[in-house]
């Protein structure tokens, strides 16, 4: 494979600009086949310094400046700035240090029109709306409305009965909530659930926000709003606060929100009033703000992650969520579940699920939660041709089950006169030794590790750290 005309291929036809620079922010390369953005051509941009390209910038506003001085990337950053040709832009970039043997050699950055990715986005949204109102099978989507109930928090457990019984005491109330549950555990879908069973918010707007999704500077103008004039291209436009008047503002990993937007997301809970960026009229707001985190709070206050007063302040309701291996009872009632809804869904009519088959899933530890069980249901159902679920599906060779169950076979044919092991010990021997094969052939790369292992790369994120595995101890 000629990797140097690869390279040159996938360049032309990009639809985002490329830039290379030095430690002294000069470029030495630069490729915007298809776009024009940066109003310059190619030959006449090597060379030039990133400030006389972008001559509305400074050292203290350049993206590239600041990667180059602080070595740290800045990932999806918004900016507006007027280019070569005086025209003004407003873009998409994530800028990347360039270190080699611990030094700053340069830094590159991927750009792209923010109009191309409205655009795009605005399409996506209008075929998921179309989506919704043609699947008779599901809810009806409608925009900054909650759809969960506490009916769609399925279980039986103890621990789930109490969660329920709880979001149902507090869900007229105006106090703040802070939700803790590991990735998968379901807590969008609690906290819509509480939304839904106020009688005087549920008819209110229900906005989610991921506080990991978006850089700092992009957060704060969507939660608390813009004033036309503040920054440049700013237009005056409502946060997320705003909108959400009256009803809920869910906000997600609040453990990643910069620290400083913490400090101002603490004033709005203790005097309800927010003021846009570049604003002076401050703006009274009706907003009951729920928070989540998939780490427990307390760990992250003590990371310093979480400002204190800030988690006193949230933690006036705390809800937790058990994990799935701590409620497995509910493992079977779950299965029934997601085998109802992928029965409508791809068209199959599963019955059931042997007993065998079931003693495996409830063998399993479930680092990925309810989630991942669904998931695996769905990817079962997908290739499956009978109508009951064996042990045969569930230890296909498209699933990371195979190797373990295939290993457990063996290991229990081999096994001396004292006894035979657990069989949850033994499928998670199993599934780190197929891990740490994946990752040695993947040459320590986990994307590709993921990969070979037809797994989301969270959950084998999730899976590395449940099994303490790192790339040093891993050999061929």
């Amino acid at each position: 494979m000629d990797y140097k005309f690869l390279f040159e291929s996938m360049l032309t036809h990009l639809r985002q600009g490329i830039l290379v620079v030095d430690p002294d922010a000069n470029v030495i390369f630069y490729n915007e086949p298809v776009t024009h953005i940066a109003g310059i051509d190619a030959e006449d941009a090597i060379g030039k310094n990133i400030l006389e390209i972008f001559p509305s910038l400074t050292p203290d506003t350049s993206t590239f400046y600041y990667v180059l001085r602080t070595g740290k990337p800045l990932i999806d950053y918004v900016q507006t700035y007027f280019n070569y040709r005086g025209e003004q832009v407003t873009t998409l970039t994530s800028t990347m240090p360039l270190i080699k043997d611990g030094r700053i050699i340069g830094a590159f950055e991927l750009y792209r029109d923010v109009a191309t990715i409205g655009e795009l986005s605005e399409k996506i949204i209008s075929l998921q709306r179309e989506l919704f109102r043609k699947a008779s099978s599901q809810k009806v989507y409608i925009e900054n409305q909650a759809q969960y109930t506490l009916d769609d928090i399925i279980g039986e457990s103890a621990a789930i009965k109490e969660l329920k019984d709880k979001a149902k005491k507090i869900a007229e109330s105006n106090s703040p909530v802070l939700v803790y549950g590991e990735t998968g555990t379901g807590k969008e879908l609690l906290v819509q659930a509480i939304h839904n069973a106020s009688f005087t918010r549920k008819n209110k707007p229900f906005i989610a926000q991921n506080c990991a999704a978006l850089p700092k500077t992009l957060l704060e103008g969507i939660l608390f709003g813009t004033t036309a004039g503040s920054f440049t291209g700013a237009k005056d436009r409502p946060g997320l606060f705003e909108l959400a008047d009256g009803g809920t503002l869910f906000l997600d990993e609040i453990n990643s929100m910069d620290i400083e937007l913490q400090a101002k997301l603490l004033r709005v809970l203790q005097d309800g009033v927010v003021r846009r960026l570049g604003g002076v009229k401050t703006i009274v707001v009706d907003v009951r703000v729920i928070a989540s985190t998939n780490e427990h709070p307390l760990k992250s206050v003590e990371k310093r992650l979480l400002r204190e007063d800030l988690y006193y302040r949230l933690n006036v309701i705390s809800l937790t969520i058990p994990p799935l291996r701590e409620r497995k009872e509910d493992i079977p009632v779950l299965t029934e579940h997601f085998i109802k809804f992928y029965n409508r869904q791809l068209c199959k009519n599963v019955k059931g699920i042997t007993r065998e088959a079931m003693d495996l899933l409830m063998n399993y530890s479930w680092p990925g939660n309810v989630r991942e069980l669904k998931s695996r249901i769905e990817s079962i159902m997908n290739f499956m041709d009978g109508d009951i679920i064996t042990v045969k599906e569930i230890a296909t060779k498209n699933s990371n089950y195979f190797t373990a169950y295939e290993g457990m076979e063996f290991q229990l044919q081999n096994k001396n006169s004292f006894g035979v092991p657990p069989l949850e010990e033994t499928m998670e021997n199993f599934e780190k030794n197929l891990i740490q094969k994946a990752i040695s052939k993947a040459n320590g790369n986990y994307a590709e590790a993921a990969r070979l292992l037809k797994i989301p790369r969270q959950t084998l994120h999730n899976k590395i750290k449940k099994y303490g595995i790192t790339k040093k101890f891993i050999t061929e």
